[in-house]
């Protein structure tokens, strides 16, 4: 999986369409990612004991990572990422202007 916790994503179906935000963690079996203010659901709480209410939460939820495009810090552009190969270390990069992300 190309994306990671940290990066910078934005939203391109779904929704959320247009949105850009930040990755807060990744699943990458599952090959989901849940992002900062996208994919809200409100979950309703009973209460723990009587003297508590019940509550409604909003959660983010996971969503795929083919939903969403990194957004190069370099160029600030929404792009595809590659990878680089040296003697020793692998990188990601962005497409468009081939620095590393």
């Amino acid at each position: 999986m190309k994306i990671k916790k940290g990066d910078q994503v934005l939203v391109i179906s779904g929704k959320d369409k247009g949105k850009k935000a930040k990755v807060l963690e990744a699943f990458p079996v599952e090959e989901k990612i849940v992002v900062q203010g996208v994919n809200i659901v409100r979950k309703h709480r009973r209460p723990k004991n009587e003297k508590e209410k019940g509550q409604i939460v909003e959660i983010p939820k996971a969503i795929s990572v083919s939903n969403v495009k990194l957004v190069c810090p370099k160029c600030g552009k929404p792009a595809r990422v590659g990878y680089q190969l040296t003697e020793k270390t692998k990188y990601r990069i962005c497409k468009k202007c081939q620095q590393e992300v």
